[in-house]
């Protein structure tokens, strides 16, 4: 399995596939992890990832732009993959979810941060929303 996670935290990731479970399925080929920073999709000198939500609301979102290429730079590395949104909103993740997802040979998770990301993006390039269950967390990049 090849699973690309779009994260503005690409060393939390090294963290978790650096050890336990996660460390030996890397080393025995059985899956592979990659990262890709919005970040690095960004056009100004701060690189900035987060913005006012055009519709109104409280908090930030993660901007349109940077958020769209990465997720379509680690879609040119995975062409096949689906796209999956870690939100709480999304479909509360399951055995029979997790038996599903791990039987696709290419998945990209994206990360929220902030409030969450714009409208636009879930209405376009996300296939599935999927949330890890009924608590907060600072982002969906977390074990």
């Amino acid at each position: 399995m090849r699973v690309t996670l779009v994260t503005l935290f690409p060393e939390m990731v090294s963290a978790i596939t650096g050890s336990g479970i996660t460390r030996r399925a890397v080393e025995n080929g059985l899956l592979t992890v990659a990262t890709v920073n919005p970040r690095d999709f960004t056009s100004d000198r701060h690189r900035t990832v987060d913005d006012r939500p055009f519709g109104g609301g409280p908090g930030m979102l993660m901007k349109v732009e940077p958020l769209a290429k990465a997720i379509d730079h680690a879609r040119s590395q995975l062409p096949e993959a689906t796209v999956i949104y870690l939100s709480p909103v999304g479909r509360k993740l399951d055995q029979a979810k997790v038996e599903q997802l791990a039987a696709q040979p290419q998945l990209i998770l994206v990360a929220g941060r902030y409030e969450g990301i714009d409208e636009r993006l879930i209405d376009t390039v996300i296939d599935e929303q999927i949330s890890i269950g009924d608590f907060v967390l600072s982002g969906g990049e977390l074990p």
